[in-house]
């Protein structure tokens, strides 16, 4: 076997091609193609999208395996169509140091299923109080470019401001959990009719737009990068509008639940849907649509959150935050964003592969479909549908708020690195 050949694939959507990859980069493109001794992936009515990229995944390793662990992840990234995921540093111990990055990364090249690239803190052990090793993460095996201490705010500004400007030295980008704790201390829920009805402290929407507002700030003050993680309310969107009028170097993420879920959800007091930030309006649903098509939100992330049956399945308030996203993300744009007309698979491209690659930095992804370039690519389904079904999930927590739903657009072929991580919807035998 010298290749594959993936026969009459829709590239973004638009023109039919045969694409031939070898060794790992794509050496052919177009019509009728022969497949001399490759095997060939019948993509009849396919989409081929480059592999997708997340900016955003929990891998709980080192320190939580019982809820995931770096192969788990990457089982779910690649039957989720993702070719490479950055790994977010609130692990125990943090990543906080090049040793412990160095370890992540090691364990994701280990698995083989994505190229696993870890996201260093911010701060010491997400203290806030002092900054990491952040050159040294940098100048590390796994080559650290992007710092976050997600779950907890780098809420001291001049903290914050030293930050960007450290990272200026190597391009790096701080990405921001974006709280103001002293206004959501106790918060359980969306602050607004439903949490006042259902008598569960709130989580206003301001607390999350005033550091957006201040960062963008600072970081148009010291030209540096700013990302702003899990993007969830309709004034942090005008507020991303006005720093982008500015030229300022901020970019956001959305993630699939705030596109879909709201705050009603919380009625049923099922832990299963609370999530930071929390699911918040119709209203804010409608406004990070829009702010998604119109690409003032640049990127979908998942936030994947995986959790143990002990953390999820217990009362609403001594519950962990979170949700599973790396095999639902995908079907979950489809829905709310191609169905719609809001985006074409050439914006999907764009939002959940090219833009997260870019800013990662991982130069080998997000790259359409050529013929010389690398063969990470995403083969979809639109027209297929499948139930979520949380037990038949990869990786051991079964936090989905989507068990029970169909959802448009099945993943039937995943390749990183031109190997075939998922063939025909399911992990290929090397993958398993």
């Amino acid at each position: 076997m010298t290749g594959w050949l993936i026969k009459g694939a829709s590239i973004l959507g638009r023109e039919r091609a045969d694409v031939l990859v070898e060794s790992g980069r794509i050496t052919g493109m177009g019509a009728d193609l022969a497949a001399g001794d490759a095997t060939v992936v019948d993509a009849d009515g396919q989409i081929l999208l480059p592999g997708l990229v997340d900016l955003h995944t929990h891998l709980r390793e080192p320190g939580r395996e019982d809820a995931e662990t770096v192969a788990s992840g990457s089982r779910a990234a690649a039957l989720g169509g993702f070719t490479a995921v950055c790994a977010m540093a609130n692990t125990d111990p943090v990543a906080d140091t090049a040793g412990v990055v160095e370890q992540v990364w090691s364990l994701g090249r280990d698995a083989g299923l994505v190229d696993v690239q870890p996201i260093g803190a911010v701060t010491v052990g997400l203290a806030g109080s002092q900054l990491a090793e952040l050159g040294a993460m940098a100048a590390s095996a796994a080559k650290v470019r992007i710092f976050s201490d997600d779950g907890h705010c780098v809420s001291d500004p001049r903290l914050m401001r030293r930050a960007l400007e450290y990272v200026k030295a190597f391009d790096g980008v701080i990405a921001q959990h974006a709280e103001e704790p002293s206004l959501t201390a106790g918060a359980q829920m969306h602050e607004g009719a439903v949490s006042a009805r259902l008598g569960l402290a709130g989580w206003p929407a301001v607390a999350e737009e005033a550091i957006i507002a201040r960062d963008a700030l600072l970081a148009g003050h010291v030209g540096s990068r700013l990302h702003v993680c899990h993007v969830s309310t309709a004034g942090s969107v005008e507020i991303l509008r006005w720093a982008k009028s500015k030229g300022w170097r901020v970019t956001a993420e959305v993630c699939p639940h705030h596109l879909l879920l709201t705050d009603e959800l919380a009625g049923s007091y099922d832990p299963v849907y609370k999530v930071n930030p929390p699911l918040r309006t119709a209203d804010d649903v409608a406004a990070l649509r829009q702010g998604l098509a119109e690409g003032i939100i640049d990127v979908v992330a998942t936030d994947h959150a995986p959790h143990t049956l002990e953390d999820k399945e217990c009362e609403w308030s001594a519950a962990r935050p979170g949700m599973l996203g790396l095999q639902t993300a995908l079907p979950i744009v489809i829905h709310t964003m191609v169905e719609p007309g809001a985006l074409d698979w050439d914006g999907v491209a764009e939002r959940m592969s090219r833009t997260p690659a870019r800013i990662a930095g991982l130069t080998e992804h997000g790259r359409d479909p050529a013929v010389g370039g690398p063969a990470n690519l995403t083969l979809v389904d639109p027209a297929a549908r499948w139930t979520v079904v949380p037990s038949e999930l990869a990786g051991p927590s079964r936090n989905t708020p989507y068990s029970g739903m169909t959802l448009p657009g099945v993943v039937t072929a995943t390749f990183l690195h031109g190997r075939p991580t998922v063939l025909g919807g399911k992990l290929t035998e090397s993958a398993s």
